[in-house]
């Protein structure tokens, strides 16, 4: 273009100009331009600078399949999320939030996978070259993508633990020591008899990792500590709700202690505690394990173990770019769980004969 047509026609829009109008401009081959895009090659410190100048005054920007083309890389990262039956999505949707915002940060963009394809779906996305690296969630005991993810060619990272997590990388609240902590914060309130109302039945019986760690953190303290307590799971409307209380009360009228880790049901259960004859906190401490902001719109306020969701996802970002880069992380990844102490719990109650 001579520089009467561009003066006629205007500069080219930034999205049209090419890696030859650059060279053409700075006065170098295109494969010179491309060197400097790419680093492979060394070239001139003049050379090098006249080229980014023309670059900049022409608003080149390389095209995004030429980019992943020259690094081998697709800036990509792949969420594993199936949806399953008894997961809690506001929980689940601040994860993948902190997860899609902690990539825009690192220029990365985030393939959300929530089919339940297993194994078979790993080995799809990693031999698509769609994506840099893996994260996956909703982890079992007895995961069956764990033996995939430790031969992948692609970098993963877990969130959540199976029951052997040797060669992965893994990363979560420690479950086991929050449901300690529920417990330890009740016995040392004076609590003798305590239960946990868990997750929906059918999350136990697909080995959620999470679950078990909780249910496992709790028994053991009580055990620890000298104390009783019951675990059952629980559904979240306000009749399963109401149904596993009445059981629980049927069989130990004198539970005076309770653990919730079912953010969906927190707020039935502090609902129905009154129809059985026991206010909160003064015949019944509740302790969750839920985000801060269900604890804090409660009524009354709960004493509560944080879900750090927010956290997780931006770690488990965090440990996948170090992966994609070659830098070391280790194996597990564990954030302490942090309890507050709130309005609905107390000292426990003067024993009382319940009818």
């Amino acid at each position: 273009m001579t520089t009467g047509e561009a003066h006629r026609h205007g500069p080219k829009r930034a999205d049209m100009v090419t890696i030859t109008d650059v060279a053409r401009h700075a006065g170098v081959a295109v494969s010179t331009v491309s060197y400097v895009l790419s680093g492979k090659r060394s070239i001139s410190s003049t050379t090098r600078q006249r080229v980014l100048a023309s670059i900049d005054l022409l608003g080149y920007r390389p095209h995004a399949g030429a980019r992943a083309l020259a690094s081998r890389r697709a800036n990509v990262i792949a969420l594993v999320l199936p949806l399953r039956t008894g997961m809690h999505l506001p929980v689940l949707m601040q994860l993948v939030t902190a997860v899609v915002t902690s990539a825009r940060q690192v220029d990365h963009d985030v393939l959300l996978m929530t089919a339940d394809e297993g194994p078979n779906g790993l080995r799809r996305i990693a031999a698509s070259s769609m994506v840099d690296g893996v994260l996956v969630l909703d982890v079992e005991m007895s995961d069956a993508r764990a033996p995939v993810l430790r031969t992948l060619e692609r970098p993963s990272v877990l969130i959540g633990f199976p029951a052997d997590a040797r060669g992965l990388t893994c990363v979560d609240l420690d479950f086991h020591q929050a449901g300690a902590r529920c417990v330890e914060h009740l016995a040392g309130l004076g609590h003798t008899r305590m239960a946990l109302l868990g997750a929906p039945r059918v999350v136990y019986e697909r080995d959620t990792g999470f679950a078990h760690r909780t249910r496992a953190g709790c028994l053991e303290a009580a055990v620890r500590l000298g104390r009783t307590l019951s675990a059952y799971a629980c559904g979240e409307s306000p009749p399963e709700v109401h149904a596993t209380l009445a059981t629980l009360f049927a069989q130990d009228p004198g539970m005076s202690g309770l653990v919730v880790h079912n953010e969906a049901a927190v707020t039935h259960v502090l609902a129905a505690l009154p129809r059985f004859g026991r206010r909160v906190p003064d015949d019944v401490s509740v302790v969750a394990i839920c985000p801060d902001q269900v604890a804090e719109s409660a009524n009354p306020s709960l004493s509560s173990v944080l879900i750090p969701a927010e956290d997780v996802g931006r770690q488990a970002v965090s440990l996948l770019m170090r992966k994609l880069t070659g830098g070391t992380v280790p194996d597990a990844t564990l954030l302490v769980p942090a309890l507050t102490v709130r309005s609905s719990s107390a000292p426990a109650p003067t024993p009382t004969h319940y009818h």
